[in-house]
C-alpha cells in the first residue's frame, strides 16, 4: 500500500513538473526560422566554388532580427579599385544597410579605375552592377531572403527622392566614440552601430528640420563614405553568415564562363607534365607587381622566390602552374624562374587561348579588372594556391578556397601560418594595421 502512494505521488510529481515545463517552453520567444534546417542539409557543398549555390538561412535569420525604418535607403556606390575592394566595400555596405534598418538599397554601381594610369582608382566613370556580378542571382537571391528591403534600378526610382538629388554622407565607426584606435582599424563595435544610427537620425532630424523618423513620403538617402570595405567584421554574425553572406555576389555568367573554359584548358595543360597520373592539377600563383602596386609591398623577387621555394619545399607532385599578373614582362621572368629552379611549366590565360581565337578575342574585350576575375576563378579551383599578403585580391582568393576545410562552419583564417593545406600567402606580419591584417577579420569569402 505505502510503496502504490509512494508511486502515485512520483507520478503526480512528474505530471506537474512535464506542465510546468511546457508552459514555460510555450512562452519562450518563438523563431521564425528554424536555424537546424541549414546545417544539415548543406553541410557537404563546396562554398569555395565560384558558382556554389547562395544559401540564404543566415541572411534570412539576420533580416528577421532587423528593425526596419520605412523611408530610409542607402547607396553603396563608393568603391574603388580591383575586384577584391570592390566586392567587400559592397557587401560591408549592404550589411551596414541592414543593420540600419533600410528598407531600401540602390542596385550598386562599379567605379572603375583609368584605363590610361591603372594607379588612378578615383575617377567619376561608374558601371553598372554587372560590370562584374551577376544582377539576376543579387535580385533574386536578396529578395528571397530579406524580403524588407526593396531594389531600386537608380536613385531615379527612389519615391519622393529630393531634387536636385543629394545623399546624406557617414562613416559609420564616426558616430560613436572609439577610443585609442588606429584609424585603419576595423570597426570593433558593430554591435552599436544601430542605436548610434537611429541617434544620427533623430539628431540630424531636429537640427536640419527634417521629419522623424523617414517614411515613404519623406524618405532618408544615405551614402557611406569611401574606404569603409574593411570596417565589419565578418564572423559577428556566425561562421555561417560569414561563409554564405559573399554568395551574394556571384560573378556574371559569360566571365565565368570563360574562365571555366581557361580552367578546362589549363588542366589539360598541366596533364602533359604529370606523366604518371594524368590528373591535370595545378599550382595557382599570383604575382601582385602590376603597374599600381604599392611600393611597401614585396616586389618581384621576394614574391617569386617565396613562391618557388614554397613550391619546392612542400614537395608537389605538380609540375604544371598557372600565373596570375598584370605585369607581362615580369610573367617571362617567373616562366623562366620557375622552369630553371622547379622544373615547372607555367602559364597565363591569354597563351592558353591562343589557339581559340573566339574566346581569346572574348577575354581581349574584357577590361583589365574584369581580366582580373577571370584569374580569380582560375585561381580558386586551382589545387595549391601562392598569394601575397596585403593584396586584397590574392586574401580574398585564400578565404574564398578556405570555405572548402568546413564549409558552413570554416572557421577564420588563420593569419601567418602554414596556411590551410589549400593556399597559402607571403608577406609581413609582423604589425597588425601598418602590415594591414586587420583586413582578414573585415574580409567576406
Amino acid at each position: 500500500m505505502a510503496l502504490s502512494v509512494a508511486r502515485s505521488r512520483g507520478v503526480l510529481a512528474l505530471m506537474a513538473i512535464t506542465s510546468l515545463v511546457t508552459v514555460w517552453l510555450c512562452r519562450l520567444p518563438q523563431l521564425n526560422i528554424d536555424i537546424t534546417r541549414g546545417p544539415v542539409l548543406q553541410r557537404h557543398l563546396d562554398l569555395s566554388l565560384p558558382d556554389a549555390p547562395f544559401i540564404g538561412w543566415p541572411l534570412e535569420r539576420v533580416c528577421s532580427e532587423t528593425i526596419w525604418t520605412p523611408g530610409l535607403v542607402f547607396v553603396c556606390d563608393n568603391n574603388s579599385g580591383g575586384i577584391g575592394n570592390i566586392r567587400n566595400y559592397m557587401l560591408t555596405c549592404l550589411r551596414y544597410a541592414i543593420d540600419a534598418g533600410a528598407t531600401g538599397l540602390v542596385m550598386p554601381r562599379i567605379r572603375v579605375r583609368s584605363e590610361e594610369d591603372l594607379s588612378d582608382i578615383t575617377t567619376e566613370n561608374y558601371q553598372p552592377f554587372t560590370y562584374f556580378f551577376d544582377e539576376p542571382h543579387f535580385r533574386q537571391s536578396l529578395q528571397a531572403s530579406c524580403p524588407q528591403l526593396t531594389i531600386y534600378d537608380t536613385t531615379s526610382d527612389i519615391p519622393n527622392a529630393p531634387a536636385p538629388f543629394k545623399t546624406e554622407e557617414i562613416t559609420p565607426k564616426n558616430l560613436w566614440g572609439r577610443g585609442g584606435c588606429d584609424r585603419r582599424d576595423h570597426n570593433k563595435h558593430t554591435g552599436l552601430f544601430a542605436p548610434a544610427f537611429a541617434n544620427h537620425l533623430r539628431s540630424t532630424a531636429a537640427e536640419f528640420n527634417l521629419p522623424h523618423p523617414p517614411s515613404p513620403e519623406h524618405p532618408r538617402i544615405f551614402r557611406l563614405t569611401w574606404g569603409v570595405q574593411f570596417e565589419w567584421p565578418v564572423f559577428r554574425d556566425g561562421p555561417e553568415f560569414a561563409s554564405t553572406f559573399g554568395g551574394l555576389l556571384r560573378f556574371r555568367p559569360d566571365i565565368l564562363a570563360l574562365a571555366n573554359k581557361v580552367v578546362a584548358h589549363m588542366r589539360q595543360h598541366a596533364r602533359q607534365f604529370d606523366a604518371d597520373s594524368h590528373s591535370g592539377r595545378f599550382v595557382g600563383y599570383h604575382l601582385r607587381t602590376d603597374n599600381d602596386a604599392l611600393d611597401f609591398w614585396p616586389d618581384y623577387a621576394n614574391q617569386s622566390k617565396a613562391y618557388l621555394a614554397r613550391s619546392q619545399q612542400m614537395g608537389y607532385d605538380m609540375k604544371a602552374g598557372y600565373l596570375a599578373t598584370g605585369n607581362e614582362t615580369e610573367a617571362h621572368k617567373f616562366f623562366k624562374d620557375a622552369t630553371v629552379l622547379h622544373g615547372m611549366r607555367v602559364t597565363t590565360k591569354n597563351l592558353l587561348l591562343e589557339n581559340h581565337k573566339e574566346d581569346l578575342a572574348a577575354l581581349e574585350r574584357l577590361t583589365w579588372d574584369q581580366q582580373a576575375v577571370v584569374d580569380f576563378i582560375v585561381l580558386l579551383q586551382s589545387d595549391f594556391f601562392l598569394g601575397v599578403s596585403p593584396s586584397s585580391f590574392s586574401m580574398n582568393v585564400a578565404l574564398k578556397r578556405h570555405l572548402q576545410t568546413e564549409g558552413l562552419h570554416t572557421r577564420p583564417w588563420r593569419i601567418g601560418g602554414e596556411g590551410d593545406g589549400r593556399s597559402w600567402l607571403m608577406g609581413k606580419y609582423e604589425e597588425f594595421w601598418e602590415d594591414w591584417l586587420f583586413m582578414y577579420e573585415a574580409m567576406w569569402p
